[in-house]
């Protein structure tokens, strides 16, 4: 009976003894150990990642960037490779450079390259960058009233302007009448043909119509009236479909359309994303997208309905420094 106390007294002080330390030699502090139980519930510390914050790009852009889809089909893809959500407004460029010189968007895409100068030396933009370009043309019914298939622009024009005073009635033109750029064009070609736009055209008869709207609603409304206008060929092809206007004038060097990118400068609007800008600019020039450009357009249409500045800066009048360097 002794003999079984002792052993159960020398077991017990045998575990005392490690339960202190006592077993190992030195003073060392014994490291807190958890039990089974405790084992088995408490969660082992982890790190998460923070997921990077959405950052929101905003764009002011022509109307013809928009209507065509482009924007949408690059949108797309830089929302998914930047973690970012893009939103746009579509207005004629005008507008859409109202809106950057109030900071109400991050970047500016447009194409009316005197505006974009005079917007660049007010110090509202910066690190134009030219990605895109296509041309205009002159649309109308397909019976040609004024009978102005493949003359010059300023021919066409003219011809319009005499037989529409003669007979407005049968020959009418419409006219974007917005303030964009492609309304800038049209005013342009009436410049080199010789005439004063505010007093040889605007209000000058029944014939000559001012739609104030974009370049879709402005199709349609020509054909509505089957009357000629003025027309970016990428907007036309995207909407060929629902018009039955024909393309009558397609050559002059007056037709070339290039088409920029801005970003607004912090300097003027210290909140603008000025990162999200430089991005978005430097993902239109890349390889990647320049070819994206080229295609889109062609499986539907049989032909682009832009086509990628890379390659052809010297064709269209630019620095090759304005179409390929990155914005740093």
């Amino acid at each position: 009976m002794k003999k079984s106390i002792f052993v159960l007294l020398a077991a017990v002080m045998v575990i005392a003894a490690l339960a202190c330390g006592c077993t190992g030699t030195g003073n060392v502090t014994p490291t807190p150990t958890a039990t089974p139980t405790e084992a088995a519930t408490t969660p082992l510390p982890t790190t998460t990642a923070t997921p990077a914050e959405t950052q929101t790009l905003l764009i002011a852009t022509t109307t013809s960037l928009y209507d065509t889809g482009l924007l949408d089909a690059l949108k797309a893809d830089f929302e998914k490779k930047y973690n970012a959500k893009v939103d746009i407004i579509s207005a004629g460029t005008g507008k859409a450079l109202g809106y950057g010189e109030n900071g109400d968007v991050d970047v500016m895409m447009v194409h009316d390259r005197t505006r974009e100068d005079a917007f660049l030396a007010a110090g509202y933009g910066l690190d134009r960058r030219v990605f895109a370009y296509n041309f205009f043309i002159v649309v109308g019914p397909a019976n040609d009233p004024a009978g102005i298939k493949n003359m010059t622009p300023e021919k066409a024009f003219t011809t319009i302007r005499e037989k529409g005073l003669a007979d407005p009635a049968t020959v009418k033109f419409v006219s974007r009448g917005d303030d964009s750029g492609t309304h800038s064009k049209e005013k342009a070609i009436w410049k080199s043909a010789g005439f004063n736009y505010s007093k040889d055209i605007q209000k000058s008869g029944d014939w000559y119509i001012e739609a104030g709207t974009g370049m879709g609603a402005t199709l349609v409304m020509a054909d509505e009236k089957q009357a000629y206008t003025l027309s970016d060929i990428g907007t036309y092809l995207a909407s060929k479909d629902k018009i039955s206007l024909v393309p009558l004038v397609e050559e002059g060097d007056v037709l070339l359309n290039v088409y920029s990118v801005m970003r607004i400068n912090p300097a003027k609007h210290p909140g603008v994303n000025v990162t999200i800008a430089k991005e978005w600019t430097n993902y239109l020039i890349s390889p990647e997208t320049q070819k994206t450009i080229a295609e889109f357009g062609v499986d539907k249409y049989g032909e682009p309905l832009f086509y990628p500045a890379a390659g052809n800066w010297e064709k269209i009048g630019v620095n090759q420094s304005e179409v390929e360097e990155p914005v740093a």
